[in-house]
């Protein structure tokens, strides 16, 4: 497969995009006023312990307090484990929260007002603070280094079991005591003299962290993760990758000098762009970026795909639509099973989506080809970075799966809740604001209130109104025997409507209760 990585940088943000066999399967983002802070460590204040949740909240000096989960706490390296012997991970350091290690209350190891050192392990989403653990790692090209710990750890990717052993040892011999390690897959075949730069770099990194932090008044940040594009060099630019290309001098120089000293026979696959057209044009990312937005994908078969964000999951429903071939109903669902499954599995990397995920696929009667459409979703899904666990396609033809949530999803990164709708993606009828309007007028005929009023509605509701020479207008004056004007605001959002009283001259809306 060829993989690319084209970046962006332009004044206001930054953007990598990842393409395979020329299509766009992921788009990374960084802006100035909302940077990434994943991976960045502070020394925060203890702000409050809940003993019933078993967790605490971390002040970190940001807008929201971070969230601390006894499960993402360490305690000592004699007390804990820090990591297993075989860890899967690769392009991004160990996984925070591993629950059930141990049972000591966290209000037996915090209390409020201590100060406490932690790492952020996932982006404030929507209203919830940052997530944070005190088990702090540092990535390296080569190497994770998890201070205050003592084991080794090879990634599951690395199958060679020589070549696991062989790391093993040779990393052995240099780990300084009190600090575990974890082997990335990019350090297959690497030898001692690399591996062992990568080690005294994070071991002094380390070192100068732990003094910015003992002198630091908190809460304070005290060490920040490298930017995008230098973290996705390091944990994504590997044999794998076919080229990069970037339409920036100054990263390019920074990517070419970083490559110089980890990987310099990478260094001919990095290009710089230097056409006029703008490079996301080039590769044809810009239009696939576009259509992000929408709510609805076509498939090439003639299926779609429909995608629906709600305050719990993320809800996807295959439709056969257009797709009307001679086959009978099995063989068609099954092939647009099929084609939807690989779909799915591309937007789902694409737009970033997370936590719980439920993909609606179209019934199929047959188990042998339920198996089939598994089987093809989760094949699809091996290349996604972020992890996931899937369950099987049930009777029901639903499949229910989980996915590593660090930030916000691409929908929420490019876009912000309608004003009017509030996000709920529809805003009431015509005649409902109609009738709202006229409950109005009959509670203020109830309590005696002035009859000369103007009501101002949205030129939508207006039009309705005075459709057929304004009939609904006059049931309406007839009705509540208000003297009553009508006037068109398009200021007002369409589900809006505002009372004015022609005898005060001011707005009466909020003196009847509705």
């Amino acid at each position: 497969m060829k993989t690319e990585i084209v970046i962006n940088v332009a004044s206001n943000e930054s953007r990598i995009a990842i393409l395979e066999d020329g299509k766009l399967v992921e788009i990374l983002v960084e802006r100035p006023e909302k940077e990434r802070m994943v991976g960045d460590i502070y020394k925060g204040v203890v702000s409050a312990v809940l003993p019933g949740m078993q967790a605490a909240f971390i002040d970190i000096g940001q807008e929201k307090s971070a969230f601390l989960h006894v499960s993402d706490m360490v305690d000592s390296p004699e007390f804990l484990s820090m990591f297993d012997d075989d860890s899967d991970e690769d392009a991004d350091p160990p996984p925070k929260g591993r629950g059930g290690r141990y049972q000591v209350p966290i209000q037996d190891m915090l209390q409020k007002g201590q100060d406490v050192l932690v790492q952020v392990t996932k982006e404030p989403i929507s209203t919830k603070g940052p997530r944070v653990t005190s088990e702090i790692s540092l990535a390296g090209r080569f190497i994770v280094l998890v201070p205050n710990g003592e084991k080794i750890g090879v990634s599951r990717k690395i199958t060679n079991w020589e070549e696991k052993r062989r790391l093993k040892d040779l990393v052995r011999q240099f780990k300084p005591n009190g600090h575990g390690m974890i082997i990335r897959t990019v350090a297959g075949g690497r030898g001692e003299k690399e591996l062992v730069k990568d080690i005294k770099g994070l071991v002094r990194l380390w070192e100068r962290i732990h003094k910015v932090a003992q002198k630091a008044a908190s809460p304070a940040v005290v060490h920040k993760e490298m930017g995008m594009t230098s973290s996705l060099i390091r944990d994504l630019f590997n044999d794998d990758v076919t080229r990069v290309v970037v339409d920036s001098k100054h990263e390019y120089k920074q990517i070419m000098a970083y490559l110089k000293s980890v990987s310099p026979h990478l260094r001919d696959r990095v290009a710089l762009y230097k056409e006029k057209d703008p490079i996301f044009d080039a590769f044809g990312v810009e239009k696939e970026i576009e259509k992000c937005y929408d709510r609805r994908v076509w498939l090439k078969g003639g299926g779609n795909i429909v995608i629906d964000h709600t305050e719990a999951m993320v809800v996807i429903d295959v439709n056969s639509a257009k797709n009307v071939g001679r086959d009978n109903e099995e063989d068609k669902a099954l092939r647009v099973n099929i084609e939807a499954a690989r779909e799915v599995a591309r937007q789902i990397r694409l737009r970033d989506l997370g936590g719980i995920i439920v993909v609606d696929f179209i019934d199929m009667a047959i188990a042998r080809n339920r198996r089939r459409v598994e089987e093809e979703f989760q094949t699809a899904l091996r290349r996604d970075r972020s992890k996931t666990h899937v369950s099987q396609l049930s009777e029901f033809g639903l499949i229910q799966m989980t996915r590593q949530r660090v930030r916000p999803s691409l929908l929420y990164t490019f876009s912000e809740p309608c004003a009017h709708c509030g996000g709920l993606g529809r805003v009431q009828g015509r005649d409902t604001i109609v009738a709202r309007i006229e409950r109005w007028l009959r509670r203020s005929r109830a309590a005696s209130l002035e009859r000369r009023l103007t009501v101002r509605v949205h030129p939508a509701v207006y039009e309705y109104l005075m459709e057929n020479k304004g009939e609904r207008f006059k049931l309406m004056r007839k009705a509540t025997r208000v003297w009553l004007n009508v006037e068109s605001d398009p200021t007002l959002a369409g589900d809006d409507y505002r009372v004015h009283s022609r005898s005060r001259n001011i707005d009466v809306t909020e003196e009847v209760k509705t």
